[in-house]
């Protein structure tokens, strides 16, 4: 699974960079920059090649290997990766709650309910 990510990763850079060149080849071929056909020609170019490469950048964001300016982490996240940070982010020590089924309920509904279930405070 490992490498057919890496592969496909490495794929989307290659078209990625073609269509950047193909922009960049446009802009330098013609002789007037400003034409709607050019115009159009990059601005096409430019959103595949952001198509592609949103993929291959989320994939390094989600692996922590991707730093990002202007946000800020603290050292406890710094040393975890990627696999390890999601894991160490869900509370180990409560058991899952149950439906009538028996099956894991859901994040959400299990917020809710711990919240039906703390008493409200009484007004004096």
């Amino acid at each position: 699974m490992r490498k057919e990510l890496g592969l496909l990763n490495l794929i989307c850079i290659l078209v990625a960079v073609a269509f950047l060149a193909l922009a960049v080849i446009s802009v330098l071929g013609s002789g007037d920059f400003l034409t709607i056909d050019n115009l159009f020609i990059i601005t096409v170019s430019l959103v595949m090649a952001l198509v592609f490469a949103v993929n291959p950048l989320l994939y390094l964001k989600s692996e922590g290997k991707l730093p990002l300016p202007f946000v800020k982490r603290s050292p406890a996240q710094q040393e975890l990766s990627g696999a390890q940070r999601s894991s160490a982010q869900l509370p180990a020590s409560t058991p899952p709650m149950l439906d009538a089924r028996g099956r894991a309920v859901p994040p959400d509904v299990k917020a809710m309910m711990n919240r039906m279930k703390q008493p409200e405070a009484k007004d004096a």
